[in-house]
């Protein structure tokens, strides 16, 4: 068959590859990196539509993010591809962090001051807890994922809108000669 391999992997070294690729996790990021730069678009809708994606792979939705990415960068005119491409800041190394990050800037901007942070259950309050104990948790993720999603999206526009002028400045060049 086509694209099968010759040798089966044993059960350890399938678990092995998922959490850490044979070939590597930097051709991952390598590819998505060089698959931005060769987009045929505007700089300004690549960096846009990656800047939607950075915003979007910073709220709680999971499952959402390239959905709430492909609206943004359709109200904004920008590259849907590269919205798409941009989630992937949003990974399940990432999100941890992110959705820690995004709780304590939400608790700080409504000023939750009345809930001890180790008492709070997140398993218990999401799932078991009903509406009213998930809101606990996903109201101050909500407000906190809005001014870190803006940092993230800001900070990745300006680095892949230059890196996209210098790579598609340097083709031109290239073809001229």
């Amino acid at each position: 068959m086509l694209f099968k391999r010759r040798k089966k992997l044993h059960l350890k070294q399938k678990f092995r590859n998922f959490f850490v690729p044979a070939k590597g996790i930097k051709r991952g990021f390598t590819y998505i990196w060089r698959r931005i730069w060769r987009i045929n678009a505007t700089p300004y809708a690549i960096a846009f539509g990656c800047a939607a994606g950075a915003f979007a792979s910073c709220t709680p939705f999971l499952g959402f993010h390239f959905v709430i990415a492909a609206i943004i960068a359709f109200i904004f005119r920008a590259n849907l591809l590269a919205s798409a491409l941009g989630t992937a800041i949003g990974n399940p190394l990432t999100f941890p962090f992110v959705w820690f990050i995004i709780h304590k800037i939400g608790r700080f901007i409504l000023n939750y001051k009345d809930i001890d942070t180790d008492k709070v259950k997140f398993g218990w309050h999401m799932f078991d807890g009903g509406w009213s104990e998930t809101w606990v948790i996903l109201k101050p993720m909500l407000i906190g994922s809005v001014p870190f999603g803006l940092l993230v999206g800001g900070v990745t526009y300006f680095l892949v809108y230059r890196a996209v002028t210098i790579y598609q400045n340097a083709r031109s060049n290239k073809f001229k000669s």
